[in-house]
């Protein structure tokens, strides 16, 4: 288990309740100088990334990269406001919330919905679909139909997953409703679509449509990998707790569902603090700035095992979950279980104890 006996995440203890309390209320200075020093940089890396196309297109390429950081920590400004997070004033989050995600080519309003379901079925297997990474259990799996596992495997497969996938994401699927949505959410996604041509429009008139593609698709396409892969490691690692909703409870979900990344103390600025997910499932009020500090003034909140770069790395291995075995597993997980029940020609049901 992600959280060890005693954490937050098991018993009837809601010490941590009190515990996040003080947390809670975003501090707008704070708010107002982390929107200068993502922002203005980001904007500010984008022109110099125009003017670099004059002296050679490997130098604009490398800028990407920063540029792509930046972007990422936009997001996250975006998605604290979408948690009501970043500003006390619901307003304010709603103006700063939209204007950040324009950044990602990304509608607000609709993302925010799907992210707070998202967050109110953390590890419930039977509410999975909507905001979330396509998981299936291992014997959904080898139940399906070959047209459906084949589709499975190509949106889990990692040089899917993490480059055209995410890009398409980012780009293309989130231009037009995809379910069943509320009048504000589709509203949000004809809004997004609408300001993204005009704001695209005018870039192309000011620098050429050329330059704007050779900036905007790099930019992009590292943003949307980065991103769509911290949010898969999240809550795809390794020792991670799923179980059904009559044995789900919420601050199980959130601490033993959601992981610990102990990221280096660069890309642990750059990406908002979101490595400490444990701490924002549990409660998404926490503006992003205070969950270090949530978590080093509260030793419940330490009781977890965390994961690094190097053994995040593992997670891109797993493809399936194991109900009887209450794990992550790989495709050869399947011939497991069906060796275990019999489904193998001439096996015979492994014993129960």
């Amino acid at each position: 288990m992600n959280a060890t006996t005693g954490g937050p995440g098991r018993g009837v203890d809601r010490a941590w309740q009190r515990a996040v309390a003080k947390y809670r209320r975003p501090h707008h200075g704070h708010s107002i100088w982390q929107v200068v020093n993502t922002v203005g940089p980001y904007i500010g890396l984008w022109f110099l990334m125009v003017f670099s196309l004059e002296i050679s297109y490997w130098i604009t390429l490398a800028l990407a990269l920063p540029a792509a950081g930046f972007l990422i920590r936009s997001f996250i400004i975006s998605h604290d406001c979408g948690h009501g997070a970043f500003f006390r004033s619901r307003r304010a989050n709603t103006i700063m919330g939209t204007i950040t995600a324009l950044f990602a080519f990304t509608p607000y309003e609709q993302w925010r919905h799907e992210h707070a379901v998202h967050h109110a079925s953390g590890g419930d297997l039977d509410n999975r679909g909507i905001g979330d990474i396509w998981t299936m259990t291992v014997e959904e799996y080898a139940n399906a139909p070959l047209r459906r596992r084949i589709r499975y495997r190509i949106h889990r497969s990692p040089w899917v997953m993490f480059t055209i996938g995410a890009f398409l994401q980012f780009m293309i699927l989130q231009r037009f409703p995809r379910r069943p949505m509320t009048a504000r959410e589709k509203k949000s996604i004809y809004v997004t679509d609408g300001l993204i041509v005009v704001v695209s429009t005018g870039m192309c008139l000011l620098i050429g449509w050329q330059a704007f593609l050779k900036i905007q698709i790099p930019v992009m396409m590292l943003a949307s990998t980065l991103g769509v892969w911290l949010f898969y490691v999240q809550h795809q690692f390794e020792g991670v707790h799923w179980s059904r909703h009559e044995e789900w409870e919420f601050a199980t979900g959130a601490v033993e569902g959601s992981s610990f990344y102990k990221l280096p103390r660069a890309l642990q600025w750059i990406t908002g603090s979101i490595g400490y997910h444990h701490i924002h499932h549990l409660s998404p009020k926490i503006p992003n700035y205070y969950l270090e500090k949530c978590y080093r003034e509260n030793p419940m909140f330490q009781k977890v095992r965390s994961i690094t770069l190097r053994s995040s790395l593992k997670s891109l291995t797993f493809r399936l979950w194991d109900e009887e075995l209450q794990k992550l597993v790989g495709y050869r997980g399947v011939a497991d279980y069906r060796r275990r029940h019999g489904l193998v020609p001439g096996a015979a049901p492994a014993p129960t104890t």
